[in-house]
């Protein structure tokens, strides 16, 4: 059998059987597709096809449907991801330019990736957001507990009371605060401790202060950008794919819930040379999700952290890896600047 005319005719079924959610015959084949072949020969491919395990009759008289195999095969096939179109693209741009900070921005990520693709979408938030930073500020709350408040070119704020060994004189905390801004401004927060360490040694008598102070920075800018929790939006679309999946959805639903689980997944989960990774079905079989498919990317510094998309396995595969790659590569461009 040609091969490259099987894998055009198990293209033409997962097409018709995404659009339609219903069995594809060989007729309809041949109607739809400018396949170049008879309906027998339709036929004898679809029964190869079949054999080897990529689609299968799910009653005994109806037409066929991919299996997880078929799936992967198609996607396998795809040598290269449609661009989004120009309508699209400038969604995406015009949606996450009005971003005001991190929260604000995954937020809206998270939703513009939803409403593109009709699945649930998921956002880690970013291991290290490529901010800078803009102000700091150093309050005396009381004898020997200074505020510290922190604030990052991508809108960020972080605040935390530090307990000191002395009580310092308003002159003496400026100093610090004129000595740390001058080491951190403008600087990445990634760099932050290792520019502070030479300034601690200028803040002499208050060396011991100007420590602990250094100690709640590193702590309020750690907890910002290295936070491990993710955001999630769309799972209404599960709601209304329930005749995709051969279980309840409730298992996905809790699943997704479970932050831990879906971090660990994410995690796991590589790029390919189209810049994505696709798992289907089975292929999730440690978790509940082996009815479902996973669409994810890196994005940010070192493409460390992930987004992606949850759904049945009967979805439109070019058009979510594109939207996902896209969204994916807007958002760490927004981040690097």
């Amino acid at each position: 059998m040609n091969k490259p005319r099987r894998l055009d005719v198990l293209s033409a079924i997962v097409e018709d059987y995404v659009h339609s959610r219903e069995p594809v015959g060989s007729k309809a084949l041949v109607d739809r597709h400018k396949l170049g072949v008879s309906s027998a020969t339709v036929r004898n491919d679809m029964a190869a096809l079949e054999d080897a395990g990529m689609i299968m009759a799910p009653h005994a008289s109806a037409g066929r449907i991919p299996t997880d195999k078929g799936y992967r095969a198609f996607v396998d096939q795809i040598a290269s991801i449609k661009p989004l179109s120009v309508a699209e693209r400038r969604a995406i741009t015009s949606f996450l330019d009005s971003s005001d900070d991190v929260d604000q921005m995954m937020e809206k990520t998270v939703r513009l990736l939803s409403q593109l693709t009709r699945q649930v979408a998921l956002v880690q938030y970013p291991t290290r957001t490529g901010a800078k930073v803009r102000h700091l500020e150093l309050v005396t709350m009381a004898p020997r507990f200074v505020l510290v408040v922190m604030i990052t070119t991508r809108g960020g704020v972080g605040q935390r009371v530090v307990e000191i060994p002395e009580e310092l004189s308003e002159e003496t905390l400026k100093g610090i605060r004129r000595s740390f801004l001058d080491a951190i401004l403008d600087r990445p927060v990634g760099d932050l401790e290792a520019s502070l360490v030479p300034a601690i040694a200028e803040c002499e008598p208050a060396h011991r202060a100007s420590a602990r102070i250094l100690a709640g920075m590193v702590t309020i800018l750690g907890r910002g950008e290295q936070e491990e929790r993710l955001l999630m939006a769309g799972t209404s679309y599960l709601a209304e794919s329930t005749d995709d999946f051969n279980r309840s959805i409730a298992p996905i639903l809790d699943v997704l819930e479970e932050q831990v689980v879906m971090l660990r997944l994410l995690s796991e989960i590589g790029e390919d040379a189209r810049g994505v990774s696709v798992r289907i079905g089975r292929e999730n079989s440690d978790t509940p999700l082996s009815d479902a498919s996973v669409i994810a990317t890196g994005y940010g510094p070192q493409l460390a952290s992930k987004l992606g998309i949850v759904g049945p396995t009967r979805m439109d595969y070019p058009g979510t890896m594109s939207a996902v790659r896209a969204v994916a590569r807007y958002l760490s461009r927004i981040l690097n600047e």
